[in-house]
């Protein structure tokens, strides 16, 4: 009967029969076979699509499904570390193509890379960029890019390069939000301009996020609150996603503590976009102190109102090329936890919502959003799964937005999940940091 359930939804599988040697050779210094109990449980399943705008088709019922044990002798093992290093493999894509790029340069700092193809599209932007000799790139091929000397300012480059991006439409950068990023060198640095936070990665941008794990204890287990995205998102419509995720809009120019709120005028701090993204995309009220992020979490139906503290618990990072896109992240990870009695709603969107429960050896709370108009929607539904059963997804399937098994595998280290007597722990570790860490 699992079997043929399974088959059913088959395109949303990704299992992976290659084994972990394979894997490491590529990408790992160290080799080791991790027999995984479901390599040969079925059979191979079609890879799901790389656009990042195809949309997603599955159900709860579905992703439940996926969750549970195959047989009946089979058990949640979320030690079989194979499904972890292929969703970071995902995230890692491209290596062996970096020298198709070229540094974008400004003010004697790399900021970027631009593949040679996309260059073409710039080159006759004669006012906006320039292209320097291959002797100035230390070794790269085809050159540098740089701005042109007339563009000096902030304004005057992010109003320049806004017009090419303008230009060049939807047909060059997909998914244009009409929401603008800052281009920086790293992490803290003085932003140098602003840009279309759709066509940041044809620059090779580095981008900074938030991701939040929401999570709830009872009776001994622990939950994670799990979102799946708008089928109206430009990037990954239907995924599954994080309770709470966003980009850093703006970058924190000097601060005394990691998550200090104190920022200047054109900044915003990690901890500032945490609360910011928990109202927005979880309908998670703030109330902020200087030293800490401290969420209110106000139960409308029986009025009532206390504080948890949502943590910094570090970061991963990746780099991803695909095509002309070359992807630079780092992901600042924090947990919350919540009462059980939370129930997070999108506040992006007017809705109303239902409870769902359903019954069975394990209890899940299911929110719908019945959408009354999609007004920056960014989630339909919400659902609160058992860690080692959302393990279990991460590992066999690929319906998760790939950088969130970073952080979701991430959880699962700080919490016990996975241990240091599991083979592959060391180079797992590593490998969530394979970016540029700066």
């Amino acid at each position: 009967m699992a079997m043929a359930m399974a088959c059913n939804i088959i395109h949303l599988l990704h299992f992976h029969p290659t084994p972990y040697r394979a894997f490491a050779r590529t990408t790992l210094t160290t080799a080791f076979r991790i027999p995984s109990p479901f390599q040969n449980s079925l059979p191979k399943p079609i890879s799901p699509p790389r656009s990042l705008s195809t949309t997603a088709t599955f159900t709860w019922d579905d992703v439940l499904r996926l969750s549970q044990p195959q047989s009946i002798s089979d058990s949640d093992d979320v030690t079989d570390l194979n499904g972890y290093f292929e969703k970071i493999k995902m995230c890692n894509r491209g290596s062996e193509m970096r020298l198709e790029f070229m540094p974008f340069v400004i003010e004697n700092q790399i900021i970027g890379y631009i593949h040679n193809g996309f260059a073409q599209n710039l080159r006759k932007f004669q006012k906006v960029f320039k292209f320097l000799p291959d002797n100035s790139n230390d070794g790269f091929h085809g050159g540098t890019v740089t701005l042109h000397p007339s563009l000096k300012t902030q304004e005057d480059r992010t109003r320049a390069v806004g017009e090419v991006v303008k230009i060049l439409g939807e047909q060059q950068f997909p998914g244009i939000r009409n929401e603008l990023y800052p281009v920086i060198s790293s992490f803290g640095a003085s932003p140098l301009f602003s840009l279309e936070r759709a066509a940041a990665p044809y620059f090779g941008i580095k981008a900074y996020g938030i991701h939040m794990n929401g999570y709830v204890e009872k009776e001994g287990k622990k939950f994670l609150w799990i979102g799946k995205r708008s089928q109206e998102k430009s990037t990954f419509p239907g995924m599954l996603d994080h309770l709470v995720a966003g980009g850093l809009r703006e970058i924190l120019i000097s601060c005394m503590q990691f998550n200090m709120v104190k920022c200047q005028p054109h900044g915003i701090a990690c901890g500032e976009n945490v609360v910011k993204e928990c109202q927005e995309e979880a309908g998670i009220p703030k109330s902020i102190s200087s030293r800490q992020v401290l969420v209110n979490l106000f139960l409308s139906w029986v009025q009532k109102c206390f504080s948890c503290s949502a943590i910094p618990v570090g970061a991963v990072s990746y780099m991803d090329i695909d095509g002309y896109r070359y992807k630079r992240d780092v992901l600042f990870c924090y947990d919350l936890k919540l009462p059980e009695s939370f129930i997070p709603k999108n506040e992006g969107r007017r809705s109303r919502t239902s409870a769902q429960f359903s019954s069975g050896k394990v209890n899940y709370m299911l929110i719908r959003l019945k959408v009354e108009s999609y007004r920056n929607g960014e989630v339909e539904s919400f659902k609160l799964i058992p860690v080692a059963h959302v393990a279990n997804v991460i590992r066999r399937t690929s319906i998760f937005k790939p950088n969130c098994c970073l952080v979701i595998i991430d959880f699962l280290f700080r919490h016990g999940y996975i241990r240091p007597e599991n083979y592959g722990y060391l180079d797992l570790l590593q490998s969530l940091r394979s970016g540029d860490y700066s």
